[in-house]
């Protein structure tokens, strides 16, 4: 058995990789999150059809009320940074295959990913065998529609299997599936190619990509973006063929990253976005809210940089119930008070250090790419404030103008932050105690 290392830290365990099809290559963490697809809209047979994290359910109106009813049951989670996880093995008979960490089971129903896996389970339980099969047929072309895999610029179409479908999961995993949450995708690498290019569609979220060559050894990662193609992976892929290596610019690794950070605040960073409109609506005054701003900056950029170096780490479940409680104490604060008392600025400047340690903790889970540590952190906070100015910038488009009203108080100032309260203080409880 070979461990090697994905990018966000997680052990892989590349095992068995004869040309039979055997067990997932990737494991799990224990309470750790799956890498899943977005939601999935559906077809008028109400099979998903076409995949987009932008779109909404479209589902047939006699079984909306089930799905709903499942959708709304699911955690709010903290740093909701949906990530497929991907494996690709090169392997020395001269196969390869991929393998996707992928909630299959809630795919197939046409169900968001964080859908409580034994209600998904139930739901499947109740469909008729035939429709089933129908659903599971289907599943298996649009995941071979929507994976990339070329060599020397050609696509090849691969076989594709669910190596945990006859595992029995549903009483032997922590979570039950029935699919499982494998899609494994396989082949025999053409004679003479010389390169490999790995992508997913834009149905995908973002993926992080773990190269692992068997001949040599060797393991290389990639972090891509929704709907990109991996740089060309151009060791000899047979014998014949002399080694070449490629990897990423400096400028790819910093745009790249800029972006994920960009994304983690807006549309994925709910709750940081809430925190920022907090600090906005007890500003009447742009000095303050700078203040704040700045503090909160320097706060988490520093927490974030000396976590992501190893230097200290705090408990992810005590870290988030913070960052919520944080969110909720702005709030507050804001309805009691008309103006930024002096210990605002030291008191956001703490709350700051817990944010950067909530960054740092995504920014684990994506993976840190070889060799380019200190690019990707740069690009990931340069990401965050864009990020967080954008905040600013909508909330001034939308209220700002009426922040010297006499009205604005009662009638924009508490109505918000009540409503911000009330959602950290549920996140609170929520991440706390996992209600």
């Amino acid at each position: 058995m070979t461990h090697i290392r994905s990018p966000g830290g997680r052990t892989i365990l590349a095992r068995d990789f004869s040309s039979r099809i055997g067990p997932p290559c990737v494991h799990r963490p224990e309470g750790g999150r799956s890498p899943v697809l977005a939601d999935a809209t559906r077809t008028n047979a109400g099979f998903p059809h076409s995949w987009s994290p932008r779109k909404t359910l479209a589902v047939a109106p006699a079984r909306f009320a089930c799905i709903a009813a499942l959708a709304i049951s699911a955690p709010s989670l903290a740093h909701d940074f949906t990530l497929t996880q991907a494996v690709v093995v090169i392997k020395a008979d001269g196969t390869y295959l991929v393998d996707l960490r992928i909630h299959l089971d809630a795919l197939a129903l046409g169900l968001p990913p964080h859908v409580k896996p034994h209600m998904v389970v139930d739901a499947i339980r109740k469909l008729p065998a035939d429709e089933w099969r129908r659903r599971v047929d289907d599943l298996r072309d649009q995941l071979q529609r929507r994976v990339r895999l070329q060599f020397d610029g050609r696509e090849t179409t691969p076989h594709l299997a669910f190596p945990e479908l006859d595992a029995d999961m549903i009483t032997t995993s922590v979570d039950p599936t029935i699919l499982g949450q494998t899609a494994r995708l396989y082949g025999r690498i053409p004679p003479g190619a010389r390169s490999m290019t790995f992508g997913l569609s834009r149905a995908f979220p973002a993926v992080s990509l773990t190269i692992f060559d068997e001949r040599e050894s060797t393991v290389t990662t990639h972090l891509l973006a929704a709907g990109e193609d991996c740089p060309p992976y151009s060791r000899a892929l047979d014998e014949t063929a002399a080694p070449r290596v490629g990897g990423e610019s400096p400028p790819g690794v910093l745009g790249r990253y800029v972006l994920l950070g960009f994304e983690h605040i807006i549309p994925e960073g709910v709750d940081h976005m809430l925190f920022v409109l907090g600090l906005f609506l007890i500003s009447a005054r742009w000095r303050p809210l700078l203040l704040q701003i700045t503090a909160f900056t320097v706060a988490h950029s520093a927490t974030l940089a000396l976590s992501m170096s190893g230097v200290f780490e705090l408990p992810s479940r005590l870290v988030e119930s913070l960052i919520a409680l944080s969110i909720t104490y702005v709030a507050v604060e804001n309805v009691f008070t008309r103006s930024v008392k002096p210990w605002r600025v030291a008191l956001v400047f703490t709350f700051g250090l817990l944010h950067g340690m909530g960054f740092a903790g995504v920014l684990r889970e994506l993976g840190m790419p070889t060799g380019r540590f200190a690019t990707a952190l740069v690009g990931f906070n340069v990401g965050v404030e864009l990020g967080q100015l954008s905040v600013v910038l909508i909330a001034f488009l939308l209220v700002g103008w009426f922040r010297r009203k006499t009205w604005y108080r009662n009638g924009v100032i508490r109505p918000l932050s009540i409503l911000i309260a009330a959602v950290g203080l549920y996140w609170t409880v929520q991440r706390a105690f996992g209600a």
